[in-house]
């Protein structure tokens, strides 16, 4: 409550306009069929007639059950009238699940059933509830507690999505582009403009700008050399079999983008970091500067390497269980899904201890600079 009583009427206004578009916005997801090309009906019954067992070559045991679900068409041509449907799933869910009576999910509807007694298929769960009410949750935690920087880092969170999506769209049209050199432009636009947007023009964000992309393309250079010299060996590039697109250059951009994250978290601790120091007391030795933003390097360093290892490891988890339990050796399900991971792991891990020491000179070579001009 001290948060509210401590705005003022500007900002009084805007959080009312805030919540009244995320009411809004909730309301309309609820009530958006009509919006949809595809049949969406809701469910009013849904019961287990059976299950039976199954067990697959590697002897693994599950179950599969069958429901039955009567829902209500809520758009198209047959709104308002009752469809009956079958649905399969299996205990793990890992291709299917089970529905529950108030989901709305996309139906197909069969063309030989009759008027009143429609059948179909289910084809998908329509989730834009859950995505919107998620997404505002988001907004306001970064809103109550950023306050000015958290609006600020949510123009910027949108621009840098804007962007990527423009430079992917671009890319797959025209597939003659380099991807590595639109993903080198979309590094220098998201630095640029995610720095400027929640630390403004000074001088410590220009020296994290700097920082960052030296970091990152140090480290980028470096990966690169080492999977030059090494002959890419350990590396699988098998779920990038679909590809129709040169798959190395592909990873190469994935490296590009996934370490300048963590790299632009670096920099601006540090540059934040000793610049407040140098603000709390102006006459601070370059050398005490030096020990401080060695201390903040060494602090930071290993909760952001396990960051990083934990944000790329986490998204192989249900491979791994799945290859271990169709009795795949533990060398082989590790090198299909993680040696990509933990090449991606490692790139990053580097940019990071890299740009500690950077960001750190950076930012003293800028209050050196200011120290000579004042």
């Amino acid at each position: 409550m001290q948060f509210f009583r401590n705005t003022t009427y500007k900002q009084g206004i805007f959080y009312a306009l805030l919540i009244a578009c995320c009411l809004i916005s909730i309301i309309f997801v609820h009530h958006n069929e009509q919006f949809y090309d595809r049949p969406i009906a809701e469910v009013i019954k849904a019961t287990v007639s059976e299950s039976e067992p199954l067990t697959d070559m590697y002897d693994n045991d599950d179950y599969l059950y069958t429901q039955h679900i009567t829902a209500v068409l809520k758009n198209g041509q047959h709104k308002g009238q009752a469809i009956h449907l079958t649905n399969e799933y299996s205990a793990s869910g890992a291709f299917d699940q089970e529905y529950h009576v108030g989901n709305e999910i996309f139906v197909g509807i069969d063309s030989h059933s009759m008027q009143s007694t429609l059948t179909g298929t289910i084809l998908d769960l329509k989730r834009d509830q859950t995505i919107v009410i998620i997404a505002w949750i988001f907004i306001f935690a970064l809103l109550i507690i950023g306050k000015r920087q958290g609006l600020f880092s949510i123009i910027s969170l949108v621009v840098n999505a804007l962007i990527l999506s423009f430079a992917l769209d671009l890319y797959v049209k025209h597939g003659s582009l380099n991807l590595l050199m639109i993903s080198g432009v979309c590094a220098l636009l998201f630095t640029i403009i995610s720095l400027l947007l929640i630390s403004g023009m000074n001088t410590k964000t220009y020296a994290a700008i700097v920082s960052t992309l030296l970091g990152t393309m140090i480290a980028l250079i470096i990966s690169a050399a080492v999977m030059w010299l090494t002959g890419e060996n350990g590396l699988r590039y098998e779920e990038m079999q679909f590809l129709t697109r040169p798959y190395r250059t592909v990873f190469m951009a994935g490296l590009f983008i996934g370490s300048l994250g963590a790299v632009m978290d670096v920099s601006i601790t540090m540059a934040s970091s000793i610049f407040a120091l140098y603000e709390q007391d102006s006459t601070i030795p370059l050398q005490a500067l030096k020990a401080s933003g060695h201390e903040i390097g060494k602090d930071i360093m290993g909760t952001i390497t396990s960051i990083l290892f934990f944000a790329y490891i986490c998204g192989s988890i249900p491979m791994i269980i799945l290859y271990l339990k169709n009795s795949s050796t533990l060398g082989l399900t590790l090198s299909l899904n993680l040696s990509l991971e933990l090449a991606r792991a490692f790139a990053g891990g580097i940019g990071v201890v890299l740009t500690i020491p950077i960001s750190q000179y950076t930012a003293i070579f800028f209050i050196n600079r200011k120290r000579v001009k004042e």
